[in-house]
Parts: structure tokens; sequence; C-alpha cells
């Protein structure tokens, strides 16, 4: 086939797509319209997970299912905001890794809404002003985020979705490498490339900041100055990568959930996150955690936090596999709650691809 055949045919089936985006966007509406009558969530994680699994099954490339997956994002997020003027509250400043999952988890096309504090998307969900909320929960190198767990002791919220991203550090500067002085940067960032700056920038002036998305307005504000974060950042204040990658460690992702109010169906492949107390005697964790292993349960997680209310009591979160409507999670958390004070149910959500 020559050039001019090869765009012919291209334009042929860009008039195919636009057809066929549209009828497929029509039954989404449709959808969209006996939800809202029964009172259910727009949003359904088990359904998205099905979608992007059955596309992938169905694809024989060039189109990586990687690529196939990001198209089809793109696709439903044009269809939800479609649906429903929809908005989703995450813990901001604009352009920081947390803002970076929200757009991955939900797309282009819906309305973002950065918070200051991780209190303030809790607040926000809560009070309906967005339909759903990102935060960090927890980093591969760096740990758990506190914050995040200790606002559910107070919350009725949900978690209905997660999001894992591997967290790509960049330099970024409108100077070259051999003219940066000073270096803006944020200190989980900080801890995560110190390897790398102490090889390659051993005698620049370090300024940590409040967030990464920080550290690029202020790089961009000032010559001989850089900065640390991810590519958002880079492109919102208009800085060149000078380096990527540059995180000590290779496999460096944070963990993101998505807070709702209502969890979706079980897929067969899901994870639930539980919070208990138990009470202040010897053995009493121990009993109570030894119903997972009775019902064979895997448990992925556990962290102690304190309750804030009474000293030396503490309050443990527990992330397990299967969802809580499936039969044995659901026998196991019925034995759970026979060893604790409390037991409650975070939420029950699709494993992260």
């Amino acid at each position: 086939m020559s050039l001019h055949d090869h765009r012919q045919a291209i334009d042929q089936l860009d008039a195919q797509i636009v057809r066929l985006l549209n009828d497929r966007t029509r039954h989404v509406l449709a959808i969209g319209e006996i939800k809202l009558k029964a009172g259910e969530e727009i949003y359904a994680p088990h359904r998205e997970r099905a979608v992007f699994n059955r596309v992938c099954a169905q694809n024989a490339g060039p189109i990586t299912h990687e690529q196939l997956r990001t198209i089809y994002r793109e696709i439903m997020s044009s269809a939800l905001a479609l649906e429903k003027s929809m908005t989703i509250a995450y813990f901001g400043p604009e352009a920081t890794f947390t803002h970076q999952a929200a757009i991955q988890k939900f797309g282009a096309s819906l309305n973002y809404a950065a918070q200051k504090t991780i209190g303030d998307v809790f607040t926000e969900v809560a009070k309906r002003t967005a339909d759903y909320g990102v935060v960090p929960v927890e980093n591969s190198t760096e740990g758990v985020v506190t914050h995040t767990l200790d606002m559910f002791a107070d919350s009725e919220l949900k978690v209905v979705s997660q999001i894992v991203l591997r967290i790509q550090q960049c330099l970024m500067s409108n100077s070259p490498r051999t003219k940066i002085k000073k270096l803006y940067v944020h200190p989980q960032s900080l801890a995560q490339c110190r390897g790398w700056l102490a090889k390659n920038l051993p005698r620049v002036e370090i300024v940590e900041t409040s967030s990464n998305a920080r550290s690029a307005e202020l790089a961009a504000q000032e010559k001989s100055a850089a900065a640390l974060g991810g590519a958002l950042a880079a492109e919102k204040y208009g800085l060149k990568i000078l380096a990527q990658d540059i995180q000590d460690n290779s496999v460096n992702v944070t963990r993101f959930i998505v807070l709702g109010r209502q969890c979706s169906p079980p897929t067969g492949d899901d994870r639930t996150s539980l919070m208990i107390s138990v009470a202040d005697r010897a053995g009493a964790l121990h009993e109570a955690i030894a119903v997972f292993r009775r019902f064979k349960i895997n448990m992925t997680k556990i962290e102690s936090r304190p309750s804030k209310r009474k000293a030396w009591e503490y309050f443990f979160f527990i992330d397990c596999t299967g969802h809580f409507q499936d039969a044995k999670v659901a026998k196991a958390i019925h034995q759970l709650g026979k060893h604790c004070n409390f037991v409650k149910i975070l939420g029950s959500y699709p494993n992260a691809d």
C-alpha cells in the first residue's frame, strides 16, 4: 500500500471509531441513569477491572496492554464526566504524586480539587462536596502515612479502590546541572534520592519544602536552582527534566487509596482493609489474628497506631486478601469480633494491577 492508501484507510477507521465511541457512550449514559435512579454510585471499580481485563484479553497488538488501558481509562473518564459532574478531592497541591495518581485512576476529563491536608480530603468526601478522594497510604521505602490511618478512627468513609504508582523522581531546572547551586526538595523525596544527590550534586545547598510542587514552583522562579519531583510538576512549572529515575531504590512505589461511600461487589481478586482494637492483655492480639491462619487467609499487612483516646490503647490496621462478602472472609471477620473490642471494615476493593 502507498502512503496515500494508508492514510485513506486511517481516515475510514477513524470515522468508524468515532461512531463506535458514541454508540458505547450512549449505552454508558443509559446505565448511568439506571444507577442514579437506584441510588447507586456511578463509578464502579469492579466493572472498571472487568473492562480492562476483557480488552487486554482481546488485544493482539501491536498496542501494548498498558497503552490499551491508558486509552480506555480516558474513554471511561469522558463517559463518567458526561454521566455526572464528578469532583475528585486529593491531597495537594496540584502536580504532586497524589495528583498524578488521581489522574491515573480517573483520567483527565473529571474535576480535581486539591486539598491542603489529608483530613480535608476526608471532610470533602464526607460532606459530598467531592464524589471521591485520593490520599497516600504507604510508600515502599518510607513506610505508612500515619495521618491517613488515623483519620479512619472517626470516619465512616470506605476504601473503594487503590492506586499503585511507581515513583519516578526527576531533577528539574532551567539551568544546566553544572550551574545548580540550590536544590528545593520535599523531605520524603530527599530521603528517596539521598545517595544520588551525594554522588551527583554533593555541594548544592538543600532547602526543604512542603511539597514537590512547591519545590518546582520555587526552582522556576530562581536562577541556578533546581527541584526534585515528578514529571507532572516539571510540566506545570515549565522546568526541563535534567535527570529522571534518580531515586536510590528502583522499586519505589507509593500506594494510594480512593475514598468513597459504597464498596463494590467482589471481583475474585480483592483486598479487604480492617481496623481493630484488642484488650490490653498478654496474647490478645495473637489470639485475634490467629483467625486468618485458621481460615487460610493471607494477612498482607498489619500496622499499629495509638488510639489517641486512652493512654496505651492502640488500633491495629490489617489488610488481607479477599472481599468481606466472600464466605471465608466473612466467617473470619465474625470470629475476629469475638477476640476484639471492636472490628471496623474500612473497605473491600480490587487489587491494583
